[in-house]
C-alpha cells in the first residue's frame, strides 16, 4: 500500500489545482478522479463548455442581427451544429490533455477510481472491478457538486435536461423553456436563443440573479427580452410530462395555472455538494444540515487533517474560489500563512452583455453609510466604437473613507473589467485612487475610472 504527503478526492479546479501546487511545494501527492480525466464539472460540463458555446452562439446572432451595419453582408448565413458541438469538445480535450501534463510534469499521481475512506487514514479506490488502497498524512475532499434536481420535474438527459444535457442537444430546440433565472439558466437560455430557439425563462423570484446587485437585476431582464427570450418571473412549472418528442409543463403564475408544451425543458436550479459515497463517518468527517462538508476558518474538517475545499464547503459554488482554496490549504501545510478575502471573489454571468460584482451590492448596504457613482457605457468611447453600448459601471464606496466597498459592471467584457475593481479592492483602493490611475484610451475599463470619478467627484465624460 503506497502512502502520501497529500491524497485530494477529486479533479476539478480546486483539486487538480491543489495537487500541483503541493507537488510544487515538495508534498508527495496523488489526486484521485472517477473520470480518469482532470478538470471536473468546470472542464466538462460547465465553465469552458458553456462559454465555447456562448462565444459561438455570440458570434452567430451577433453576425445575423449587427453586421448589416457595419457593412458585412450574409446571404446565406447558417449554423452547422455539429461542427459547433465538435470544436467545443476538442476544447474540452485539449484543455484535459494540458492538466494531464502539468501532472506529469510536476509529478503528481494521477489515479482513476472512485474514493471512499475505509478508515481515518486510509482511502479505498475502486476502478472497475479493480480495488487498491492507499494511505496519506492530509487529505483534501474536493468533490463539487452536482445539479439539484426536483421530485416532479424528473430529468432524463433528453427531454427533461440539466446543465449536462443543455450542453449537447443535438439539434436546436424549436421551444425551450429554462426553469431558474440564475448564472447557468441565463446562460444556457442564450445560446439557444441565439441559434434559434424560443426560449421562455421561469423564475419564481421576483428578480433574475438574486445575488447581484440590484441595478443589474432591474437593467438586465429588459436586455434579455428585447434578444427575444421571454421572461416570466414570480412563476413556477408545478408538472412536467415528458411525452414522447416533447414535454407537457403547468406554469403557475400567481392564482392561474397554464398548459405549454416545450421541445426541451433545463432545470437550472442550483447546485448542491456532491459527497455520495465517500464513507465520511469511518473518518469522523461531518456534513451540515444543507449537506456541505463542515469545516473551520481554515477549512479542516473535524478530523484535523483532514480538509475540503470548493463547492462542497459554503461558499459560492464559483471555480476560481475553490482554486483558491485548494493552494490555501496546501500552503497552510507547508507553513506559509496565505489569506482569502471571501468578500472580494468576483462572480461573472456571461450572458449579453456579461454582469459581473465583487464586494458589497447596494442593497446589502445601510442606507446612508455609502456613495455610488455610476456610469454609462454609452458614454464610453470604446463600447461607441464597436457598437457594445449597453450597461454600465457601478462603484460603490464608504461615504466617510471613500474606500471601495463594491463594484458592479452590466456590460460587454464585464468579465474581464471586473478585475482590475477586484485587485485595486483588495489593496484597499479608494475611488480616487482608481480615478487618478491613468486609464488606456480607447477602452472598456475607462468607464470604470468613469464611475469612481463620479462617486469620488464628477465624471468627466458625462
Amino acid at each position: 500500500m503506497e502512502t502520501f504527503d497529500i491524497a485530494i478526492i477529486g479533479g476539478g479546479p480546486g483539486g487538480y489545482v491543489a495537487a500541483i501546487k503541493a507537488a510544487q511545494l515538495g508534498f508527495k501527492t496523488a489526486c484521485i478522479d472517477k473520470r480518469g480525466a482532470f478538470g471536473g464539472t468546470c472542464l466538462y460540463e460547465g465553465c469552458i463548455p458553456s462559454k465555447a458555446l456562448l462565444d459561438a452562439s455570440y458570434k452567430y446572432y451577433h453576425a445575423q442581427h449587427d453586421f448589416a451595419d457595419q457593412g458585412f453582408l450574409f446571404d446565406n448565413l447558417r449554423l452547422d451544429l455539429n461542427t459547433l458541438m465538435t470544436r467545443k469538445n476538442n476544447i474540452v480535450q485539449s484543455l484535459g490533455q494540458g492538466i494531464a501534463s502539468l501532472f506529469k510534469k510536476n509529478k503528481v499521481t494521477a489515479i482513476k477510481g472512485t474514493a471512499r475512506f475505509k478508515d481515518a487514514h486510509t482511502l479505498s479506490i475502486q476502478h472497475n472491478d479493480d480495488i487498491s488502497e492507499l494511505t496519506a498524512k492530509h487529505f483534501i475532499i474536493a468533490t463539487g457538486s452536482r445539479p439539484i434536481t426536483l421530485p416532479h420535474i424528473p430529468v432524463d438527459e433528453r427531454l427533461i435536461v440539466s446543465s449536462t444535457g443543455a450542453l449537447s442537444f443535438e439539434a436546436v430546440p424549436h421551444k425551450l423553456l429554462v426553469i431558474g433565472g440564475g448564472y447557468i439558466g441565463l446562460e444556457m437560455a442564450s445560446v439557444w436563443q441565439r441559434l434559434g430557439a424560443q426560449v421562455t425563462v421561469v423564475e419564481m423570484g421576483n428578480t433574475l440573479v438574486p445575488g447581484m446587485d440590484k441595478d443589474i437585476q432591474k437593467a438586465l431582464p429588459a436586455m434579455l427580452k428585447k434578444q427575444g427570450i421571454d421572461i416570466q418571473l414570480n412563476a413556477k412549472v408545478t408538472a412536467a410530462h415528458p411525452q414522447k418528442n416533447h414535454v407537457k409543463v403547468t406554469l403557475t403564475h400567481q392564482d392561474t395555472e397554464e398548459e405549454r408544451t416545450f421541445d426541451k425543458v433545463l432545470l437550472a436550479i442550483g447546485r448542491t455538494p456532491y459527497t455520495d459515497g465517500l464513507n465520511l463517518e469511518a473518518a469522523n468527517v461531518t456534513l451540515d444540515e444543507r449537506g456541505f462538508v463542515k469545516v473551520n476558518s481554515n477549512l479542516q474538517t473535524a478530523a484535523p487533517y483532514i480538509y475540503a475545499i470548493g463547492d462542497c464547503v459554503p461558499g459560492p459554488m464559483l471555480a476560481h474560489k475553490a482554486e483558491e482554496e485548494g493552494v490555501r490549504v496546501v500552503e497552510r501545510l507547508a507553513g506559509q500563512k496565505p489569506h482569502i478575502n471571501y468578500n472580494l471573489i468576483p462572480g461573472v454571468m456571461y450572458t449579453h452583455p456579461e454582469a459581473a460584482g465583487v464586494g458589497a451590492t447596494e442593497q446589502s448596504l445601510e442606507k446612508g453609510a455609502y456613495k455610488v457613482g455610476k456610469f454609462p457605457m454609452l458614454a464610453n468611447s470604446r463600447a461607441k466604437a464597436i457598437g457594445q453600448t449597453e450597461g454600465f459601471v457601478k462603484v460603490i464606496t464608504d461615504i466617510k473613507t471613500d474606500r471601495v466597498v463594491g463594484v458592479h459592471i452590466l456590460a460587454d467584457q464585464a468579465g474581464t473589467m471586473i478585475a482590475e475593481a477586484a485587485m485595486a479592492m483588495e489593496f484597499g483602493a479608494t475611488a480616487e485612487d482608481i480615478a487618478r490611475t491613468c486609464h488606456a484610451h480607447p477602452t472598456h475599463n475607462e468607464a470604470l475610472k468613469e464611475a469612481a470619478l463620479s462617486a469620488w467627484q464628477k465624471a468627466i465624460h458625462l
